[in-house]
């Protein structure tokens, strides 16, 4: 990685995780995929990482601008990440926004929202997460997860696919395999789904602790989680 990114990284606060907007083409230290201009990307141990392989693509993006609804959706949001691009004409790495969890997002929303003016963004922002997703296509991957995983609850199987098939994000329910209901894939996504939702993984990523030994904290859970569910 460049030298200013490893600089950016050490200079943030101890207790910030940041993630950089990409500024030229790239490959995931971990799964080799492309990083193009504009993505997200997470430096760690001097390697770049994809928002997948970063644990971080479940996140929604909120960019800088309304302090109410950034300081509130922080406030909620378990996870949170710190969105930087460096200024050429600065020379500076500046913030543009932060990551939050879709639910503390939409928490801080309605509690901004205290008009019909505001109400009117509120319908839009759903319009456009609805636009987002191939319903079609989120139905037959939910159907897949519950075929691989008979015990997970449908709105869980649902939840699943909504976030892993959302268009444009990257995450796995866009890859070709994952298109093709690849079991490893669908595995890919839920087992995502459960390291976030059922265990402290974010919580211990928050607290500072670094990726692998949260995931191996967590491990043993997250396997006893989807034994239950592929019963």
């Amino acid at each position: 990685m460049a030298r200013t990114e490893n600089q950016a990284d050490q200079s943030s606060k101890a207790e910030e995780i940041v993630v950089f907007d990409n500024l030229r083409e790239s490959v995931c230290g971990e799964c080799a995929a492309e990083i193009g201009r504009g993505d997200l990307l997470r430096v760690e141990n001097e390697r770049a990482l994809c928002m997948t392989c970063a644990d971080l693509a479940h996140l929604a993006f909120l960019p800088s601008g309304d302090a109410a609804l950034t300081r509130r959706s922080t406030k909620y949001s378990t996870l949170r990440v710190v969105v930087v691009r460096f200024s050429r004409s600065r020379g500076r790495y500046e913030r543009q926004g932060v990551l939050v969890e879709e639910p503390a997002l939409e928490r801080a929303e309605r509690e901004c929202l205290a008009d019909a003016d505001a109400r009117e963004r509120a319908r839009e922002r759903r319009a456009e997460r609805e636009a987002a997703i191939d319903l079609t296509y989120r139905a037959e991957f939910a159907r897949h997860v519950r075929e691989l995983y008979p015990g997970c609850p449908a709105d869980e199987a649902v939840a699943i696919a909504e976030h892993a098939c959302r268009k444009y994000s990257g995450r796995v329910g866009r890859t070709a395999e994952a298109k093709r209901f690849d079991p490893e894939a669908l595995g890919l996504a839920v087992r995502a789904h459960v390291r976030h939702v059922h265990t402290t993984y974010d919580t211990l990523l928050m607290s500072g602790m670094e990726r692998g030994v949260a995931r191996a904290r967590v491990a043993a859970q997250i396997e006893r989680i989807l034994g239950t569910w592929s019963a």
